[in-house]
């Protein structure tokens, strides 16, 4: 599997019912379902300004059709949402009753029906119908092949035969228009109850405007894969400008007061805090650094997301190449008010209280030692990988 994908769900019955947000992406990354002709000030106001290719126009009514193509095999499937990318897919599938098929063979399926109008717009026949034996002359044809053609008739073996392993060095040998339109494998997201669904939905039909988005806008939707912060690195997304900024506060509450034992944030304690905060970013030059995670830092944080404060959020998720912020944190990094660290190798930092150091109580912890690592921090950030 490529870095593009995260494993499969171990155990999930992908014949049983089911909700899935589904990524596919276009082999090579090459931008063949649609283009961008907006500004990032019509992406603000929300016309995002994507338009489809003839391709694109395809994969988008074949996906519309998936309940209509399913029925005649007696599979009941709803589709919620789809977009196409320039380079990649989302849609939302339903499964409404147990199948016969998998979600895999649906998805597979859908894939193989775009791929066959790519090639024929190319003028070539569908390439899982095609006979290898049209790509055995000339030289540097593994000799696997040439045994391959020979086991069948005078055509040869068709394509659909091979193995995983087999196809691919076979696209390699005959290039890229003879390949499937989208990466082997896909992604897909399961949903966990109806609140998660309608955001799976609402992220499809968002995704042109944080796409369009993130390159008008680069240097506040930065994502950075490795970022050297004093002797730690981090995942970033956001505006790094943040950590040069002349003053950082850490907000780090206790859950019960110490004295009283009531929740910390009904506290006076806490009221005054919030008020020395809120005072400090009202007189400039103040970023709010935090992961977050008692209530009293949850209430600070959201604050400043609500209010355009700057904001430092330290999350324990990894930041990996195709990681996006919600769409409350992605609205702030647009207004260049939010950086987002992901430390790498945050369970090395240790145990805490005895308490093993990947679990989320020591986690926890080590995220607000790290917040006051980064208050701390006055020199240069370094982009060491994107």
């Amino acid at each position: 599997m490529t870095s593009a994908y995260r494993p499969r769900n171990p155990g999930h019955d992908y014949y049983g019912r089911g909700t899935y947000l589904i990524t596919l992406v276009v082999s090579g990354r090459e931008a063949l379902l649609s283009h961008f002709t907006g500004t990032w000030r019509e992406a603000l106001m929300g016309n995002h300004a994507l338009t489809l290719t003839p391709l694109g126009e395809v994969a988008e009514r074949t996906w519309l059709k998936i309940p209509e193509a399913q029925a005649a095999h007696g599979n009941r499937v709803v589709v919620h949402a789809c977009v196409c990318m320039p380079d990649h897919f989302h849609g939302v599938i339903e499964v409404l009753e147990p199948m016969e098929w998998s979600l895999g063979d649906i998805i597979q399926a859908f894939k193989a029906v775009c791929t066959s109008h790519w090639q024929r717009q190319q003028g070539l026949g569908a390439s899982m119908d095609r006979p290898i034996s049209v790509d055995l002359e000339g030289e540097g044809v593994p000799g696997w092949l040439r045994e391959k053609a020979q086991q069948h008739d005078n055509e040869g073996a068709l394509i659909r035969s091979l193995s995983k392993k087999q196809r691919q060095e076979y696209y390699a040998l005959v290039g890229r228009n003879q390949q499937p339109l989208f990466d082997e494998n896909y992604d897909d997201t399961v949903c966990l109850d109806d609140r998660h669904r309608e955001a799976m939905i609402a992220y499809v039909h968002d995704n042109p405007r944080r796409a369009l988005l993130r390159r008008m806008l680069p240097d506040v939707m930065r994502r950075c894969l490795h970022v050297r912060i004093g002797e730690r690195s981090y995942g970033a997304f956001g505006n790094l400008f943040l950590l040069r900024w002349a003053r950082k506060i850490q907000v780090q509450c206790h859950r019960k007061h110490p004295v009283t034992r009531q929740p910390y944030e009904e506290t006076e304690d806490y009221a005054n805090e919030r008020e020395g905060w809120e005072r400090a970013i009202q007189e400039g030059a103040t970023v709010i650094v935090t992961p977050g995670i008692s209530a009293g830092e949850r209430l600070m944080k959201d604050e400043c997301l609500d209010k355009g404060f700057p904001l430092i959020h330290l999350q324990k998720e990894p930041i990996g190449p195709f990681w996006k912020p919600e769409l409350r944190r992605f609205n702030a990094c647009i207004n260049g008010a939010l950086l987002i660290l992901a430390p790498w190798n945050l369970d090395m930092m240790g145990s805490v209280g005895g308490i093993p150091a990947d679990s989320d109580y020591s986690r926890f912890h080590n995220l607000n030692v790290l917040a006051a690592e980064i208050c701390a921090f006055n020199g240069e950030a370094r982009i060491m990988k994107q």
